[in-house]
This record gives C-alpha cells, structure tokens and sequence, in this order.
C-alpha cells in the first residue's frame, strides 16, 4: 500500500521520520511521500529523514516557531489559519500514485492533537482517496493537561477521518525506562507493525509472489466502515534456507515434506492466537470486531495456505465477524516468521472509556472553577466599592 504520510506536531514527525528509515532499509516502498508539520522550528530542525522542503512550519505569526505548549485548541486555530501553507506542501504530492493519506499525531499535546483532525476534514474535502490517521495516545504519567488533550482529540479526530489507527503508549512504556529511550522504543514497535500490515502486496518485478495476495483494497476494505483500529504482532525466528519459494509450498509426498508441512502449518496458527490475544497497539477485547485482515510475513517456505486459511478461521470464531480478510506477505531474506493482525471497528475498549470519562470530569472541573472565579470576582469587586469613600 502506498501511502502520503503526514506527520503533525511532534510524535507525528518522529514516527514519519522512522518510517523513511524503514522504508529505506527494508525496500518496502509504503511511503510515497512523507510531510512534517509543525509549530515549533526546533523539532522540525530534528528531523533526518523527511526532505527539508517538506517540513512546513506553520503559526510563525502567532508563536513564532517555539510551539502552542500543549494547548491544543490553539493548535487546531493555527491550523485552521495557516492550512494553505500545508497544502502547499500536499501538492508536491503525486496523489495519483497514493493509495491513500495517512495523518500521524500525538493526541496529547498541542499542535497534532488540535491539528490533525483540522487536516483530515480539510483533505477530505479535496481529495477521492481515502483519509486514515494514526493516533498516539499519551501514558497516564504524562499529566493531566496531555489525557484532557486526549480525550477532547480522539472526538474529534475518529469523526473526521476514514479510521482511527490507535497506539496506546500507556501499555508501551516499560517501568524505569527513560522518557526518551521509551519513546523510541515505542516508535519502532509502531512502524515494525504498521510497516509489516503496510507493506503487503507491494512486491516488486522479481520478488517473491504470495500465494494469497494482500494488496491495498483488502487493506482498504478492512479499514472501511470508520471507527477505531487497533493492532496485534507476534513474530517468531526460523532458520533461513536455500531456495525455496512458491513451488515448495505445493510440495508433498514423502514424510519429511508432511512433517515440513504441518510445522509450518502449526507455527501459523499459534502466531495469529498470540498475535490477536497479545499486546494490541490499542489494548481491547477483540470479540465484536467489525472487520478484521491477517498478515503472514517471512521467509516463502514458511508460509502456506492451509496455516493462513486455519488463522484466518480462527479469528473469524473469536472476532464473531464475517469480514475477515487473510494473505501472506513473503520476504525471502528474513529471518523471522510473523503475524499482524489489523482489528477494524473495535468497541470493547477500556482505555477510551477512561478517556472519555476523564473528559466528562474535567469539563465538569473547568465549569465548576469557572463559576467559582466568577463569584470570587464578584465579591471581591463588591469588596471594592464598598471601601470606596464616596464622590458627595
């Protein structure tokens, strides 16, 4: 699938950057093009991978490159204000080459989550191709200026694109670990998982061929329907051999083969349980699932039909959905057999049921102070004229 990447704010710049570094060294070709959008000059500076003139600084009249501080409703007035400057930018884009956009954000601070949702209404409008965004949701360490932030974007955001592809970091970030070495560890596991779903079916001239073929419409057609994505991954290490490729998956005959086969068969099948009952980049239940697709990557002689098929079954008993989608993806030079499993339409999601409850409680909070300072101010101007001497 080939995509237009856009990175908002921050988080989305870093992980845009990262996916030109996976793009460069796996060869996988997901990203078609790639922008960088900010309000702070320092954290574009940052970047190494995303083309200096794809890097547009917005609200220089307002902030003048340090930045809206976490305050994202100024974030998303910024946007507003300066979206023809990322347009500008957009149109260097061949969208007739693209499969569709895709706007990555944090949903804690304040350029990408006030910004984001601002962008995606704005293609939407343009643009026939399909308008994907991938939030990151912040840990419940960060503060509770960057959960409000959350709670009051993830609204807003699921209602203006075509998905919402989510990454708790919340059920990323490892006890002890640095601010910084945590994040980086998080952003790999972002784009080994999406790079992997992303990647299928842009094989090139001479590649490996999949017996069952995951191109961008299955993605697509997973993805349509809207609401909240969510993301599962287990991988496992084989050995890499000579040769081997389409035709040595029909093989059979002999025990070796039989054996051979059934190894494969049942590596498969225990990868989609752990993949689907492990740790999804959004943590929930996933019975009721709208739409679900199984990707299978590794080595060719180590992938067959009858394990994908038997996954692609099983997911389809634990989801409840009839819209379960399947294929493989071969790399011939890896060495790690591995499962993603892409979750459309989730509903059982813990973590955004306390989002929206922190938004609920925080609204009631910011009223309550409101008409306290109201009636403090009252008073104290009561205070006032009542001291005042008077005129006559």
């Amino acid at each position: 699938m080939k995509l237009a990447m856009i990175g908002f704010g921050q988080a989305g710049g870093k992980i845009v950057d990262k996916f030109l570094e996976y793009d460069e060294r796996t060869g996988s070709g997901i990203v078609r093009s790639a922008v960088a959008v900010n309000t702070a000059k320092a954290d574009l500076l940052g970047l190494e991978n995303v083309p200096e003139e794809n890097r547009v600084l917005i609200g220089q009249a307002r902030v003048k490159g340090h930045g809206v501080g976490a305050d994202n409703e100024l974030g998303a007035e910024i946007a507003e204000e300066d979206i023809d400057e990322v347009q500008g930018a957009i149109d260097n884009i061949p969208v007739h080459e693209v499969d569709a956009f895709l706007i990555i954000s944090g949903l804690g601070g304040g350029t990408g989550s006030g910004g984001s949702p601002v962008l995606a209404k704005h293609l939407k409008r343009i643009y026939t191709e399909p308008v994907y965004g991938m939030g990151i949701l912040p840990g419940g360490d960060e503060g509770g200026i960057y959960t409000l932030n959350a709670a009051r974007s993830f609204q807003t955001f699921v209602r203006e694109v075509d998905n919402l592809l989510v990454f708790d970091n919340d059920a990323w970030r490892k006890s002890g670990e640095s601010v910084e070495g945590g994040y980086d560890a998080i952003n790999d596991e972002i784009v080994k998982r999406f790079g992997i779903l992303f990647g299928a079916g842009e094989v090139e001239q001479g590649g490996a061929v999949a017996e069952s073929v995951v191109d961008s419409s299955e993605i697509i057609n997973t993805l349509a329907g809207g609401g909240v994505s969510t993301v599962g991954y287990a991988a496992e290490q084989v050995e890499q051999e000579d040769g081997g490729g389409l035709l040595s998956r029909f093989k059979g005959g002999d025990d070796d083969d039989s054996m051979d086969t059934a190894n494969t068969t049942n590596r498969i099948t225990s990868l989609v349980r752990k993949a689907a009952l492990g740790r999804l980049t959004l943590p929930c239940e996933i019975e009721g699932s709208e739409r679900a697709l199984l990707v299978m990557s590794g080595p060719p002689q180590h992938l067959n039909r009858k394990g994908i098929e038997r996954g692609r079954k099983w997911l389809e008993e634990q989801t409840g959905s009839m819209e379960v989608r399947g294929g493989d993806y071969p790399v011939p030079d890896s060495g790690y057999v591995a499962s993603v499993i892409l979750l459309s339409g989730v509903h059982n999601v813990p973590r955004i049921k306390e989002l929206q409850q922190v938004a609920i409680e925080a609204q009631d909070n910011i009223d309550e102070i409101r008409d306290e300072s109201k009636a403090n101010l009252e008073e104290l101007v009561e205070d006032d004229e009542d001291e005042l001497d008077p005129l006559f």
